[in-house]
């Protein structure tokens, strides 16, 4: 040991704060919530109280979970979403409430479009397929599986 070196482990980074880009992982932001150790932030675990001295830490990384939120919405969808003081958790049950009481309503939209899509309204082949699978995708997401 080196004079002025300490022994004791150096604290490491937090999961957290090594993710730049969350928009490819909106479909999986839960998995994702977990594999970075702030589950806790978007399910119904309360949040430290503010005199307790895990409040701050909680508190900035409860930040980043709030902006992977608000960063992943779509413009028209994130007037609806963002509130002044608000938690990672309240964010995430504001997005969960939208998506599920316009379930069915999404859903019916969907079907409307897959049923009523032309291939002569896209430039190629390719692209319809693109378009058949993204709203296939869709309507999964939403309990409405398109079968063979």
């Amino acid at each position: 040991m080196v004079d002025g070196e300490s022994s004791a482990p150096k604290p490491s980074l937090y999961p957290v704060y090594t993710v730049t880009n969350i928009q490819n992982k909106v479909n999986l932001f839960t998995l994702h919530a977990r594999g970075y150790k702030v589950l806790h932030h978007i399910d119904d675990t309360p949040a430290p109280a503010k005199n307790d001295p895990l409040y701050d830490a909680w508190y900035e990384i409860d930040a980043h979970v709030l902006q992977w939120i608000y960063g992943t919405l779509s413009d028209e969808l994130l007037p609806r979403v963002l509130e002044p003081d608000s938690t990672a958790q309240e964010a995430w049950n504001r997005v969960k409430n939208i998506f599920l009481n316009n379930k069915g309503a999404r859903a019916a939209s969907l079907e409307s479009e897959f049923n009523n899509l032309k291939l002569g309204k896209f430039s190629s082949f390719d692209a319809y397929c693109q378009r058949l699978r993204k709203l296939s995708g869709q309507l999964k997401d939403v309990g409405a599986v398109v079968t063979d």
